[in-house]
Formats: C-alpha cells, structure tokens, sequence
C-alpha cells in the first residue's frame, strides 16, 4: 500500500483537479462525507454530545466546513471556529464555509466564529473547550515550520483535556513525512486521512499521535498516483503471502533444498546471541545451518544449538574470533553455502574487525551483517562498496548512528531518509529496526512493517530477525522478499504473543518457537503453499 509524502499528495491533487477534471470542491465534499461516515462510526452516540470544529483558513479547514455542514443537518450541537478571519479564507475552504454559513442562517443557527488571535482564544477558551469531542481542521499536511502563536496554544489546550480528538487528514502539528511533531501536535483519537495514508502516519510517534487512522477513497484515479510513483510502502499481509507463495514446499524435497547457511557469530560472554540466530534460521526452514564460533565456546554452543552444526574457529586471547580464521572461513566455510551472517555476540576486537572486513571484500555469497558486525564495517563503511552480491544491514538505531556518524536522535527524526540514503549510496538493503521497523533497497524504494509491539523490546530479538531473514535467503528467497518477509513474521509473532500473553515479559527464544505456527496461520487459507505437498486441502482448512 502506497505511503506518500506532502509534496506526492500536493502533486497528485493538482495532477487530480488540473489534467483529470475532478473539480477541487468535489475532492474536498468526498473528503468531508467520508470523514464524517467515519466519525459516526466511532461516536455513535452524538445526540447528547457538544462537538467543537476547530478549523484553520487552509484546505483542512474547508474540509472540516463540509463536516460542519452535515453535523448541522443532522441535528447535532456543534461550534465552529475558525482560527483566523473569515476574509483571509480563499478557494474551495472559502466556498465550502459559504455553504456551511448559508445553511446556518437558514436553519436560524450560529455559523462560523472568528477567532484570528490569542486575544480572542483567552477570551472564548471556556466556550471551545466546553464541549465533549474535538474535531480538529487546524493545519494540513503542508505545514513545514514548527507550530507557534495561536496554533500552539490552542493544540496545547486541547491536548491538556481529557477529551477526544478527531483529526482531518493529519493531527494538526504532525510532520506528514517523518512522524515528527512540528513543535507540538495534536493527539487524536481518530484520523480520517484522505487519498492515501501519509508516512509519517505509519512511523512513531505519528503512528501514535494520529490515534485510530482511516484511509477515505476520495476518488482519486489510482493511475495518477502510480505516475507520481511513491517509493514507500507500507508491507500488507497478502503481500507477504505472496512471497511464501513463490516457494512452495514440494513433497519430494529434502533438506539440501533449502539451502545451507553459514553463522559467524559469538563470542565469550555472548553465545546467546549466536544460538537465538541459529535457532531462528532453522525454525525460518532453512535446510541446514553450520554456526561458525570461537572454539572455547564451541562445546558450549552444542547443546544450545541441537539441530545445527557447529565449528569451532581460532580465536584470541579475548575469546573471540582470531584474524588467524579468515582464510579458514573464505576458503573452507562458504563451500556449499547459500548465505552467510555475521555478527550476533561476536564481540568487537581488533581482530575480530580484521575477520568482518575480509569476509565482507572476500565473499561472494549473499551476506546479512548484524550486531558486531555492523559495528565492524562502522570503522570503514565504505568497504561495502566493494561488495558483488547483495548485502543485508540491519542496525538498530544506535548501530544506524555509528555507520553514519550520526547522533541516535538524528536517526529517529529522520529514520526513512537516513535508511534510504545509506542504502543507495553504499548499493545495500538497510533494515532500520524499531518501531515501524524500515526496510531501505538499494533502488530507493522503502517498505515501513506494521507488525510488532513494545513486548519485543528485549534482549536477542535482533538476534532472532538476523536469523529468520538469513533462513529465508537460504532457501532461495529474493533478498529483498526474504527481508520483506523476515521483519513482518518477526513481528506477526511478537503481536501473537502479546495477544496470548499481553505484551510484557515474553522473550526472544518465545519468537523462535512460534514462528512455523506463525507462518502456517498467516498461509492458511492460501492453499497453494502446500499443493505439492502431503497435506490436503481438507487438512490445511482444519
């Protein structure tokens, strides 16, 4: 599903009104109706209830004009103010607040209410806020300066209410781009969006300042917005079936079908990272693992890792890997294998960043880089530019901000732009993990995951992610499909999990046990995933 930007949506609009022929008072009468379809849907009860409709002089405001508009024609008790003069409002706004006056004076009731400073904010402030739900058409997805004056006190006085807020188009103050608050925004309860849901939207704390958010068709042909070619996306569960789709297990298979995959991971003090990335690989379907780790640890490892191999490699005086491997991994290890990770618990010595480095100029196989061993190619990330073969990177946002020298906090303001660049530039799929984890490919297309919650916040969930997306390169996945479906099963378990068990306290091993159930009910009712296989049709419905 497309995500666009300010700019995409402004486009579209004029592409919409000025070449197609759809009038912009009609876009904006569609946008109105089908806010308000959704409005009565969350507040059913609005007899008893006092609406406030604040509304600024821009388009966002013509739109809440047209809900004014309906409200009154159903007899429910509004307010309408306008946060500005009616002379300054112009256009399809101006034309729709027309109408919303014309049918106010008809019905003998009180039209719009100017409120075009602070002065006259203080002064009508007990009137705005006597009310029970809030609709808010202060300002749009254009806004590109933080919020000051007016606005300000007014978001900041409603947010300071105990009372709901229903947002048109975009909680007024929230950046449509990056989810960031431009200063202050509104908190609402429901966002009506119109056209196409915006990214910053889907990102945090957008995601939570935007409340329950509904797309409204307002009849914008679909080939306009393809022309305009939005290149985020936000991943859907059937796109995510298809991708299993395209791998369907046959009945006569065995498990060098699924591909081998070598680890290099681990380290002393750290052989929980390498084990939860061996055991997610194996519960992914890989067909075989062999998990490469420092050889004091490696009689250790055995027992934690039942299914896979292991081997043992030299390591240092720290417990972890020697430089002295490398030639043993490149021209040994990576015989046979489909893919290669590096980095869960791998510690990060000298040595060791010696190891990374060779492994990522010398192999040719497909490699995901994770934990250490992004922390490695922080030293010099340009060597990745020597890379022949597709490269996964998938960095937490502190780990984001040591590859780019950049502060964490300038990677959570900008997180799509930051992961987009760095995968263009260094011709890598960068997965930005966190909430509303962001998948970056090499080509500039970007995919925002919806699946996950804060119980994944723990220890070895990376861990976990670097393993299933691994597994599923092994068995033959498109890197970017096995990426695209490794971050959204990660998270489909994790949301499972917090439904069983409310989302607080699981662990990373709890992913890895449930993620063939996961997949399996995310396919159920696809049959064709399993039509070459042993089990029936009748079985896969049960």
């Amino acid at each position: 599903m497309y995500l666009v930007t300010a700019k995409q949506m402004q486009n579209i609009d004029r592409t919409t009104i000025e070449s197609f022929g759809i009038p912009g008072q009609v876009l904006m009468e569609n946008a109105g109706r089908g806010a308000i379809d959704i409005f009565f849907k969350i507040f059913p009860d609005l007899k008893s209830k006092r609406v406030s409709i604040l509304a600024g002089r821009g388009n966002n405001g013509g739109d809440a004009f047209v809900m004014a508009r309906y409200l009154m024609e159903k007899d429910i008790s509004i307010q309408t103010f306008l946060l500005s003069t009616i002379d300054k409002v112009t256009g399809d706004a101006k034309a729709n607040l027309n109408l919303f006056e014309k049918l106010a004076a008809s019905n003998s009731k009180e039209g719009v209410i100017e409120i075009p400073d602070k002065n006259s904010f203080e002064r009508l402030k007990d009137r705005i806020i006597s009310c029970d739900i809030f609709i808010d058409g202060i300002l749009g997805t254009g806004l590109n300066s933080d919020v000051r004056g007016l606005f300000k006190d007014v978001i900041e006085t409603v947010n300071s209410l105990s009372k709901p807020v229903f947002s048109i188009d975009i909680a007024s103050g929230l950046n449509s781009d990056t989810g960031q608050p431009m200063g202050v925004s509104i908190r609402a309860a429901a966002t009506a969006t119109f056209g196409f849901a915006k990214t910053g939207q889907i990102l945090h704390p957008g995601k939570e300042l935007s409340g329950k958010l509904e797309i409204i068709d307002i009849g914008i042909p679909k080939f306009i917005a393809d022309r305009e070619k939005p290149s985020v996306n936000l991943i859907e569960e059937k796109s995510v079936q298809a991708i299993f789709r395209l791998k369907p297990r046959e009945a006569n298979s065995h498990k060098g079908n699924y591909g081998h995959l070598l680890l290099v991971a681990g380290s002393t003090g750290k052989t929980g990272a390498a084990a939860l990335a061996a055991n997610s690989a194996m519960a992914s379907g890989a067909g075989l693992v062999t998990l490469a780790v420092p050889e004091s640890i490696n009689s250790t490892m055995e027992p934690q890792v039942t299914e896979t191999m292991t081997f043992p490699l030299p390591e240092n005086q720290r417990g972890q890997i020697s430089h002295t491997a490398l030639n043993l991994i490149i021209k040994n290890l990576v015989k046979d294998k489909r893919v290669v990770a590096v980095g869960p618990g791998l510690g990060i010595d000298d040595s060791t960043i010696r190891v990374v480095h060779g492994m990522v100029e010398e192999i040719s196989l497909p490699m995901v880089i994770d934990a250490d061993g992004l922390n490695a190619i922080a030293v010099n990330p340009y060597i990745l530019k020597s890379r022949k073969s597709p490269t996964i990177l998938t960095p937490h946002p502190g780990e984001m901000a040591r590859l780019t020298g950049k502060s964490t906090a300038q990677i959570q303001e900008n997180r799509v732009e930051t992961a987009t660049i760095f995968a263009m530039e260094f011709n890598v799929i960068v997965v930005l993990k966190g909430a509303s984890t962001i998948i970056a490919l090499p080509n500039g297309t970007v995919h925002i995951c919806p699946t996950g919650n804060p119980g994944m916040a723990s220890g070895g969930m990376g861990d976990v992610l670097t393993g299933m997306i691994a597994g599923f390169v092994a068995q033959g996945f498109e890197p970017s499909e096995a990426v695209i479906a490794g971050v959204y099963t990660h998270g489909l378990c994790g949301d499972t999990l917090a439904q069983r068990r409310g989302a607080f306290g699981f662990v990373a091993s709890d992913i890895i046990r449930i993620i063939p159930e996961t997949i399996h009910l995310m396919l159920k009712l696809s049959a064709s995933f399993y039509k070459k296989s042993v089990i029936s049709d009748k079985e896969i419905a049960s």
